[in-house]
């Protein structure tokens, strides 16, 4: 059975860090790009960020220069390390895997065959 599960998430101030992990198992995790989508309240649900490989990484336009994805292949996680939130960055985030082969920089839920349950994030003054 495939299992996604995201943790880390969380109270904290404007301007504060959070670090999100999604550990997986009963996946090939080398087979899959692990990614992150958030859902605002009230909002729909957005991609923003991906990771399929040490390099291969991308981000909405949004969080870019302040969110950092990462992957740890020998322990199957993929982590979010989260600087300077902002409130509009409150929402539940959500861990998500879809085979490798997906462009550069696709960030939609296409081919996502697995997700974790979420975690909330709430970022407040």
């Amino acid at each position: 059975e495939v299992q996604l599960q995201a943790y880390g998430g969380g109270l904290v101030q404007i301007g504060g860090s959070l670090r999100l992990s999604c550990a997986s198992s009963g996946l090939t995790f080398d087979d899959y790009a692990i990614g992150w989508f958030r859902q605002a309240p009230g909002k729909e649900r957005e991609g923003i960020s991906f990771s399929d490989g040490d390099r291969r990484k991308w981000y909405s336009g949004s969080v870019s220069d302040r969110f950092t994805i990462s992957r740890d292949n020998t322990k199957n996680t993929v982590s979010l390390q989260m600087i300077s939130l902002r409130p509009e960055d409150t929402g539940v985030y959500y861990c998500a895997a879809r085979r490798k082969g997906h462009l550069l920089g696709d960030l939609s839920d296409s081919g996502v065959e697995y997700w974790g349950k979420g975690t909330l994030v709430t970022v407040s003054s």
